[in-house]
């Protein structure tokens, strides 16, 4: 299992370098062609979700993404330290469960409608978003 970590502080522009280090490392994990584009979206919109949560309410805390292949996926988790209003719980939320401000504000309905398998962790400590989709395993050189 291959781990990648990143961290930028809660600026706009540092959103597509975290797109491009997603695409780059999915594509070497043997993400399929046909699925970088929403591998790409994705993590943007997380990260978006996140920089704006960021400046909010901490602008100088960083922002953490962790990129992993693991088990046949791809699998990226995009951390924030924005307090979250939703009902914490130690299980990721079923997204029908979120309310309505917190779908449409941060973005998290088109997360899902671009990843295979999405998670949300909200807490009054930040908001994990986990994203995955399949993955040959088999690393390519960049």
């Amino acid at each position: 299992m291959a781990t990648v970590e990143l961290t930028f502080s809660a600026l706009p522009a540092h959103v597509r370098t975290a797109r491009l280090v997603a695409t780059a490392i999915a594509r070497r994990t043997g993400v399929e062609e046909s699925l970088l584009d929403e591998v790409r979206l994705a993590v943007g919109e997380a990260c978006s979700r996140a920089v704006e949560a960021h400046r909010a309410h901490c602008p100088g805390e960083p922002i953490r993404i962790e990129l992993r292949d693991d088990s046949g996926r791809f699998e990226v988790t995009v951390s924030d330290h924005a307090p979250s209003d939703e009902i914490t719980q130690d299980e990721p939320f079923d997204l029908g469960m979120l309310s309505d401000s917190f779908m449409s504000g941060f973005g998290i309905a088109v997360i899902a409608g671009l990843a295979d398998d999405v998670e949300v962790f909200p807490s009054p400590k930040g908001t994990d978003i986990r994203m995955s989709w399949p993955a040959n395993g088999r690393l390519t050189s960049l």
